[in-house]
């Protein structure tokens, strides 16, 4: 059996779509926004750990050798230490061989 759409049920069903694709829209803001502070949080970590490790291999640097490295290569070329120079700024100061050297590390 055939109904005519009237102009009411023409309207409801253009209400609907416009619903819809503004809640799609909606959500498609949300994941960008919440993937965009996952991947901060992730470079922030990340920084973290590298942090984290040029000071364990200071450490074991200065546990077997007496006194802490002077320069961040002596630990690239001694000691493995690898970093990611593209995605983190690393600022290695070492004021003497008796004092822990002070590490900023920066993601780009």
């Amino acid at each position: 059996m055939y109904r005519e759409l009237t102009t009411d049920t023409i309207r409801r069903r253009r209400l609907r779509r416009v619903a819809a694709v503004v809640v799609l829209c909606a959500l498609a803001a949300l994941l960008w926004v919440g993937w965009g502070a996952a991947q901060q949080s992730m470079r922030e970590q990340g920084a973290s750990s590298v942090r984290t490790a040029i000071l364990d291999s200071a450490m074991q640097c200065c546990a077997i050798e007496g006194s802490y490295p002077l320069s961040l290569s002596y630990l690239e070329d001694h000691y493995g230490l690898r970093i990611n120079r593209d995605d983190y700024a690393v600022t290695y100061e070492a004021f003497a061989g008796n004092v822990p050297p002070s590490v900023v590390v920066v993601p780009r």
